[in-house]
């Protein structure tokens, strides 16, 4: 039941005259946020029950060809009001979110240009949003903006968990370091792994905060990126102001805007624990609520896939023939070659469905199915990939029969090679061919630079094509989950659909660039603070050596922290990215992924600390079984669970996946240990962490037996 309730003229905004600074609280008064014109610039500032979020930090916006929307301020209006409602998510991490803030919206008048520009602040229980909105006005219709003026003015040197700001990518390995030390770090962080966009002296959203000296955590991003460039933050080390930095297109433009248009939402976390960032909602409640009338077909998805065997040694490939043909200039595929090691044919994708049917799997995704591999850069990006040629030795028609007669889908995977364009006016034929074959979701791929040339995967135009692609895919009942794409931004609550994306560094690295221990003890206080990632978690053989024994690179954690992430890294598309004859080796630890559910109706954040350790309870999707997922960084630790959690009255059965007491990320990492014991409200139990190790559990309600009368 949705409760709602909206008060006009809020009676907490302190004003004496249009010169005073306009103030109010958060509904539990521990936040307070102000805001004035000084000598005509406006300023806003806030405070976590007196201690200095940010200091007076100053907004507007600088303009091309245009007198800029930063000065000349006078207040015109001010309206306060308070909002508060419980709304359902389609999924979601608890089955309920309360969405309650007080507002107060500021209407500025400048002169002498004589525009006006409201801004308009939310004011949460965790935090702030804040967003600019232009009323269509004669004197202000159109106008391209050169930068957002926004700024973040924190009160000292924080300890921050960052990367480098780039407008193509944010497949960076995280940093942790004071904001001061930035500049000596800033080259190393991207491991010569860069593209050509890198920001000097800047990082990327969403980053996450720690003022130690105040015991806040806060973390800056922005929510419901629609129409406008993605947000960088550029530093100024002589005050450790935040200052934002949008993505640009070619002509160095941030973007074209037509009045009425809202930019998205300005947000600050605040929280003085680490958990309260992670069980903050405030970014999706930014959001608009869901506007797809029927959301029936939208499920919450358990899969595999033809994937993870491309990235290892001596595997599979993505292309069907061989590169030499295309170094020979043989493009009829009558006389190609094939290489013998395309991994989308028919026999192992029938083995894929085998397995993940007979396990409970709901789905496998399947890449390099179709033409198109070959030539990525060879020819025109535009005439890479048409979205419905199959190879030959892939047949659609069979094997999505194949697939339907055991209960399972294929996951159709459009890899655009960042031809935007092309895959724009390829999607009709491309969707009435998913139609056709029973498809009804879409892995999409953005790698490499986006055409039409001058573009980034992160500015205006690029968001457009992102947010043009989950509508188009809606109106057809088919989910997205998109990679190489910009970071998310809580649009999942509008467009349910949008069931996950990447935008981040993946499991993938793992194979090939690297992943420190720390990687996912960060990204949910980061990248995850938007929406869901992606991962692709499950990696059983860590070891690539056991595929090639001149391959010393390994994957960074043990089994049972790969297990954890089924809970800690929250998606309702949760892949198990190993090879079936890996799993098969270990059923026993298997177990847990087959069980774990992936879509909840509560979720407790135990304990949390960004770069070293997460704990996390959830509740499965209507049933009385909680999963339980902890990891840590690359020190061993201790922690006992507390169940607490669980119905009073109740006995439970505890199945306990944990790192081995020899287990080691890098010397002993499949080794683990799996017990079982009964568990009540009141239990504790103590496990161990090995070095980059974690623990799961599946708690389910013990069965009492009955007496047949």
């Amino acid at each position: 039941m949705k409760k709602l309730f909206f008060f006009s003229s809020f009676v907490w905004i302190v004003a004496t005259n249009w010169a005073a600074a306009q103030t109010i609280t958060s509904p539990d008064s521990k936040l307070s946020l102000s805001f004035s014109v000084k000598n005509s610039e406006a300023f806003y500032n806030l405070k976590y029950q007196n201690k200095v979020v940010v200091t007076d930090s100053k907004l507007g916006l600088r303009l091309l060809n245009s007198p800029d929307l930063n000065k000349g301020f006078s207040i015109k209006d001010t309206k306060t009001s308070t909002f508060k409602e419980t709304w359902k998510p389609v999924w979601g991490e608890k089955k309920e979110y309360l969405n309650h803030y007080n507002e107060l919206a500021i209407t500025l008048s400048q002169q002498p240009e004589n525009r006006e520009i409201v801004v308009r602040f939310r004011l949460f229980n965790d935090g702030l949003g804040f967003r600019y909105e232009f009323p269509q006005q004669p004197t202000l219709n159109y106008f391209v903006i050169k930068e957002e003026d926004t700024e973040f003015a924190l009160s000292k040197d924080l300890k921050a968990w960052w990367i480098a700001a780039d407008y193509d990518t944010e497949e960076y390995k995280y940093t942790e370091s004071k904001l001061s030390q930035i500049p000596e770090l800033f080259k190393g962080s991207y491991d010569g792994n860069a593209s050509q966009t890198i920001v000097d002296n800047a990082v990327q959203s969403p980053l996450m905060l720690k003022n130690i000296e105040d015991n806040l955590y806060i973390n800056v991003h922005e929510a419901a990126l629609i129409g406008y460039s993605a947000m960088n933050l550029e530093i100024d080390y002589s005050n450790f102001t935040l200052k934002t930095h949008l993505t640009p297109d070619a002509q160095g433009a941030k973007g074209y805007i037509q009045t009425p248009f809202n930019t998205p939402w300005r947000t600050l976390v605040v929280s003085p624990n680490a958990e309260g960032v992670l069980d903050s909602k405030l970014i999706l409640n930014l959001n608009e609520p869901c506007k797809i009338a029927d959301t029936k077909w939208i499920k919450p998805t358990k899969y595999m896939g033809v994937w993870f065997e491309m990235f290892l040694p001596g595997k599979s490939t993505w292309s069907y023939t061989d590169l030499d043909n295309v170094r020979l200039g043989v493009t009829d595929f009558k006389k190609m070659k094939p290489n013998g090691r395309h991994g989308a044919n028919n026999a192992n994708v029938k083995k894929y469905l085998d397995f993940a049917s007979k396990h409970g799997f709901d789905a496998i995704l399947v890449e390099g199915w179709n033409e198109g591999w070959e030539d990525w850069f060879g020819k025109s990006k535009e005439e890479v990939f048409d979205f419905v040629t199959p190879y030959p030795d892939f047949d659609v028609k069979m094997l999505n029969e194949y697939a339907r007669q055991k209960g399972m889908k294929i996951i159709m995977h459009h890899e655009t090679s960042g031809a935007a364009t092309n895959y724009e006016r390829r999607m009709d034929d491309a969707f009435a061919f998913m139609h056709k074959y029973g498809y009804n979701a879409i892995k999409s791929g953005y790698v490499g630079n986006i055409i039409p040339r001058g573009e980034h995967h992160y500015s205006q135009w690029m968001v457009e094509h992102y947010q043009r692609v989950i509508e188009k895919t809606a109106a057809n009942k088919i989910m997205i989950d998109s990679h190489e794409s910009v970071h998310l931004t809580g649009l999942h609550r509008t467009w349910p659909n949008f069931i996950a994306a990447e935008a981040a560094r993946g499991t993938e690295y793992e194979t090939f660039g690297g992943l420190n221990p720390d990687h996912t003890t960060i990204l949910p206080f980061t990248r995850l603070m938007g929406g869901p990632m992606d991962y692709t978690p499950g990696v059983f053989q860590t070891k690539l050596n056991y595929y090639d024994p001149n391959v010393t690179r390994q994957v960074s954690t043990t089994l049972a922290k790969q297990l954890a992430f089924y809970v800690t890294m929250y998606s309702p598309l949760q892949m198990a990215c190993d090879l079936p004859e890996n799993y098969a080796r270990f059923m026993d630890a298997f177990q847990f992924i087959k069980d774990v559910a992936i879509d909840w109706d509560d979720s407790k954040i135990l304990a949390a600390e960004p770069g070293d350790y997460i704990h996390i309870a959830r509740k499965a999707k209507g049933k009385d079984e909680w999963y339980v997922g902890g990891i840590t960084d690359e020190s061993k630790r201790s922690y006992t669970v507390d169940f607490s959690f669980l119905d009073k009255g109740k006995t439970y059965e505890a199945t306990i996946y944990e790192d081995a007491k020899d287990a080691d990320y890098i010397d002993n990492p499949m080794a683990y240990h799996i017990y079982k014991q009964k568990v009540t409200k009141d239990s504790k139990v103590s496990i161990q962490l090995a070095r980059s190790g974690g623990y799961a559990i599946s708690v389910k309600p013990v069965k009492i037996a009955t007496k047949n009368k």
